[in-house]
């Protein structure tokens, strides 16, 4: 049985060929591994993964300390505390309305943006 020869690339090696990578000079880890004579069919897929930077563009990363956690649930209580009390008013305001509508109609009054101006209601 014929004995493997066992291949150790420097440091210096890898992070090149993942550079390469990286940089968009090869567009798969088979063509820099065929590019450099690289031996084995997932050695340079290790060094993106320990070297490269491309595993982590599609990811987000967060840091934020521990206290942080709280005050931002804290906040995002609050938001929707404001944003409930927003709407409600909202609807209180479009009833006034329509009660108003509804009391210058009964009352005999055409023009409500008339009598709203006499009575100093904006």
């Amino acid at each position: 049985m014929a004995k493997r020869e066992v291949m150790r690339y420097s440091e210096s090696f890898k992070l090149q060929v993942v550079r390469d990578i990286d940089s968009g000079k090869y567009e798969s880890c088979f063509q820099a591994m065929q590019a450099y004579g690289i031996g084995g069919c997932d050695t340079v897929q290790r060094w993106v993964l320990k070297y490269g930077k491309n595993h982590l563009l599609n990811k987000v990363v967060k840091v934020e300390k521990p206290n942080e956690k709280k005050e931002i649930k804290k906040l995002k209580d609050k938001i929707r505390k404001l944003e409930s009390a927003l709407s409600d008013t909202h609807i209180d305001l479009i009833l006034e309305r329509e009660y108003l509508k509804e009391a210058c109609r009964t009352a005999g009054i055409d023009d409500v943006v008339e009598f709203k101006k006499k009575q100093g209601i904006k």
